[in-house]
């Protein structure tokens, strides 16, 4: 098997041939029909850059139905916390934000993480149960760790998918899987 740094080129040079905004809006309309996002309280969703799934169209949706809606900020030494927007315009530009990504300001407040939180995980690519190829920085793997009772769900192209990754134990798994095509429950 490829060691991850190669896949993570092979999967980010295929994930922009995939990218259009069709797929995009399929995927977030299948995604908020989950009943784990009608039931959650809080929603924990990455603010998308590049060739990533849209998520800018899905915050609004999210801050529209009344979900409290949280974007990160990574810290010092791989942490990670999440502060809470009412609005999009509460997230700085992307050249303020580590690796260019836009974040939200550190005065806003950390949500409440509890049962009926969802985090949505970003990822290069996925395998059918649950294995996840991030960026390679481990952010959402430590922050994860300290919460295992959150309901874990990635987007992806279909052609994201793949029957096998090069895991390590400290890799964690995504419960859920949303593609423009199907919902992969992963567990």
């Amino acid at each position: 098997m490829t060691d991850k740094k190669s896949l993570r080129k092979q999967f980010s040079a295929l994930r922009k041939t995939l990218k259009n905004e069709v797929s995009d809006s399929a995927i977030t309309a299948r995604l908020l029909s989950l009943n784990e996002i009608a039931s959650a309280d809080t929603v924990l969703l990455y603010a998308s850059f590049g060739s990533e799934i849209n998520t800018w169209e899905l915050a609004e949706k999210l801050i529209w139905l009344g979900k409290i809606t949280a974007f990160p900020r990574c810290g010092e030494n791989g942490s990670m916390t999440f502060h809470c927007v009412s609005e999009l315009s509460q997230l700085r530009n992307g050249t303020a934000g580590k690796y260019g990504i836009c974040e939200p300001y550190a005065e806003l407040h950390e949500p409440p993480l509890a049962a009926q939180t969802v985090c949505i995980v970003p990822g290069l690519a996925f395998t059918p149960d649950g294995g996840r190829l991030g960026y390679g920085g481990g952010y959402y793997d430590r922050f994860l760790a300290g919460f295992p009772k959150i309901c874990r769900i990635a987007l992806a192209y279909e052609g994201m998918l793949t029957n096998e990754l090069p895991l390590m134990s400290h890799d964690l798994k995504v419960d859920i899987i949303v593609t423009e095509e199907r919902t992969v429950l992963c567990k």
